[in-house]
């Protein structure tokens, strides 16, 4: 068995990407990027509930830039597989632009009205 067959994809990946861009959001937590991620952060929303907004870079999969928002439990865990939103961009710089929104709309207590736009 080779050593990438042992690999967990589950677990980051840090890659230097010449698309990396540090993006502050106030009040938000950045953590580890992961592979193809532009930016990464904990967002926490008025009622206490903690959330990742990630925007990764999928052109390689032919999807574009998507900014995908988990629910976080437990202050660590981010439950990957329980998407509350997923939103498509065309360039890197409208993923940014969509990941501070969302964050900001997430800190507003404003979630629910991003899935109905999406």
């Amino acid at each position: 068995m080779s050593k990438n067959d042992t690999t967990n994809n589950d677990q980051p990946i840090n890659t230097s990407s010449s698309q990396t861009q540090a993006v502050e959001i106030t009040n938000a937590l950045p953590i580890r990027l992961h592979a193809f991620d532009l930016a990464r952060h904990v967002v926490i929303s008025p009622d206490g509930r903690r959330f990742v907004v990630a925007t990764s870079d999928d052109t390689h999969l032919g999807r574009g830039y998507i900014t995908t928002v988990y629910p976080q439990q437990n202050d660590y865990l981010t439950l990957v597989r329980l998407t509350i939103l997923e939103a498509t961009s065309n360039t890197p710089e409208e993923a940014i632009k969509r990941h501070i929104s969302v964050a900001h709309a997430i800190q507003q207590g404003k979630l629910k009205d991003l899935n109905k736009f999406s």
